[in-house]
């Protein structure tokens, strides 16, 4: 689920290549990913509130199996987009109930530590699974790396069926009226403008890593851009590590000393 919000990243040129459309206009496919994401994440999280969360998860992965099965066999540049938007609403419902499913799983004493782990998870496909993809797709074309994320995907739904506990949805009545009340919070609304502020900077060179790379700074495609690409991740993983330890020590920001909130930052500065 995390390596392919970036992998198109490391990929850029041979895309742009293949469909004939520029580098700019091929970065659409992580454009369209991220409002995707932006729409999928709340909206299915509250249309799924009254869903079973393993039913949930295997329906996610079934979407994004399929999506990456269109994009790998697509050439028409808009089918793609298509297909990629509908993979970002599988994915943003995906990250949304397993990060309740893990709290779950761990229970009340555990469930900041399992937390944690689903965003690591996160954080490792950034260090691993980008820069794997991006010298896979060098070497057999830039639709291999899709092929084999449809594949893990199909692979991670008898997983999940094997592993998750079923459960009947929410036993308690929760409304969607009662969701959306925790966007009046004035705190809630500051860490999403630092958020966007901070990752809308970074993703704005990270999405065009590859070009920039062999284009500007003279790198090799081979071995150069995985070789970033994983530094890259590897910065990622260690800040996301250090604010989660920091955030289970006293230093907490006043307003989040409860474990709902401390939960919330979490996920938020991990996204």
């Amino acid at each position: 689920m995390g390596t392919t919000e970036f992998v198109v990243a490391g990929l850029l040129p041979q895309i742009a290549g293949d469909l004939q459309v520029s580098v700019a206009r091929t970065g659409l496919m992580i454009t369209v990913f991220a409002i995707g994401m932006i729409v999928g994440a709340p909206l299915m999280a509250m249309l799924t509130l009254r869903l079973p969360k393993r039913l949930t998860l295997m329906l996610a992965l079934g979407v994004f199996a399929a999506g990456h099965v269109i994009v790998a066999l697509g050439s028409n540049f808009t089918l793609l987009l298509a297909a990629r938007f509908l993979t970002a609403i599988a994915t943003g419902a995906f990250w949304a109930v397993a990060n309740v499913a893990a709290a779950r799983a761990a229970g009340p004493t555990a469930s900041s530590r399992a937390l944690g782990l689903v965003g690591a998870g996160a954080m490792l496909a950034s260090v691993v699974g980008v820069p794997l993809g991006a010298f896979a797709g060098q070497l057999m074309g830039w639709r291999g790396p899709f092929w084999a994320l449809a594949a893990l995907a199909a692979a991670a739904i008898a997983l999940i069926a094997r592993t998750v506990p079923h459960d009947g949805g929410d036993q308690q009545a929760v409304s969607i009226r009662s969701e959306l009340t925790a966007l009046a919070s004035g705190r809630l609304w500051l860490v999403l403008a630092a958020c966007t502020t901070t990752t809308g900077g970074v993703l704005a060179t990270y999405s065009y890593i590859a070009p920039l790379l062999t284009g500007r700074s003279g790198i090799a495609s081979g071995l150069g851009v995985p070789l970033v690409l994983a530094g890259f991740g590897l910065g990622a993983l260690a800040g996301s590590l250090v604010f989660d330890v920091t955030t289970d020590l006293d230093g907490v920001p006043a307003g989040y000393q409860n474990m709902a909130d401390r939960k919330s930052l979490k996920v938020l500065v991990a996204s």
